[in-house]
């Protein structure tokens, strides 16, 4: 991440918070797990120029969620099956499931949203913090 970008990462005790627009320019990846410190699980932000796909792949470990942000894709998975995905759509991926993901539109970027991570749900482990009472 540049500089720049950095420094439009605020920072707290036990938090951070960006702009996904500051995180980069043009198409490409957005690295927001390393601009914002996330430690306990992968996530990425994705642009997709107009009518670009990324090649196909999986992985050994981690499954994946994808929430598209903007744009309207395709993704295809190993098995022959294509979903697509509007603004607010969510896809759960298992690791060794092959995958690829496809611009639909021939003249706006897509932005999605990658989540990954392994080992299992954690539970609900939210506490209230002191003072606070149930809504």
């Amino acid at each position: 991440m540049s500089d720049e970008a950095s420094d439009k990462v605020e920072r707290g005790d036990g938090w951070s918070v960006a702009n996904l627009s500051d995180l980069g320019e043009g198409p490409g990846f957005r690295k927001v797990r390393s601009a914002l410190g996330v430690t306990a699980f992968g996530i990425n932000a994705i642009v997709l120029p107009p009518s670009y796909a990324t090649g196909s792949h999986f992985h050994e470990e981690q499954e994946e969620l994808y929430f598209l942000h903007s744009g309207r894709v395709a993704i295809e998975f190993g098995d022959g099956t294509a979903q697509e995905l509007e603004p607010g759509g969510i896809a759960w991926v298992d690791a060794p499931t092959h995958r690829k993901v496809r611009n639909l539109s021939d003249s706006e970027e897509a932005v999605y949203v990658i989540v990954g991570g392994k080992d299992g749900y954690v539970g609900r482990d939210g506490v209230l913090a002191p003072g606070e009472e149930h809504r």
